[in-house]
């Protein structure tokens, strides 16, 4: 198997992956997962593809995140890391989309309006 590329967004977070066959190491900014993501909550996030695939310890996958908050990169990772699944066999495609790992969130921050304080706030209305 040669290297398979994907990328993942989430917010403002970008996940560029690259998947080759290996032992399951997984480098995140040239870091180890338990180093980059501390959390066990966000660990469990980016590995849920490949543990409902089972296919752990079969890929080492290499990882260029950039923008966004934790959260959001992880689960930018996840989505490029089933996207990469999905190239590398196309059958697991239905199993990842029951899941809801193939969908792309759109949620993002909404934009600050002008005249106002933020998005939706309104300044206080005054009577007199």
């Amino acid at each position: 198997m040669e290297t398979v590329n994907a990328v993942g967004r989430r917010k403002a977070a970008i996940a560029r992956v690259i998947v080759k066959e290996g032992k399951g190491a997984i480098t995140i900014n040239k870091r180890s997962l338990d180093v980059y993501f501390p959390s066990s909550i966000l660990q469990y996030i980016v590995k849920q593809p490949l543990a409902l695939l089972d296919v752990a310890e079969k890929y080492d996958i290499q990882v260029n995140l950039d923008g966004g908050g934790y959260k959001g990169q992880a689960e930018a990772l996840r989505l490029a890391i089933a996207r990469a699944l999905v190239k590398i066999n196309p059958e697991d495609k239905h199993a990842l989309r029951v899941e809801g790992f193939m969908t792309r969130d759109p949620r993002s921050v909404e934009r600050k309006k002008p005249g106002q304080p933020k998005a939706r706030k309104r300044f206080q209305f005054s009577k007199r």
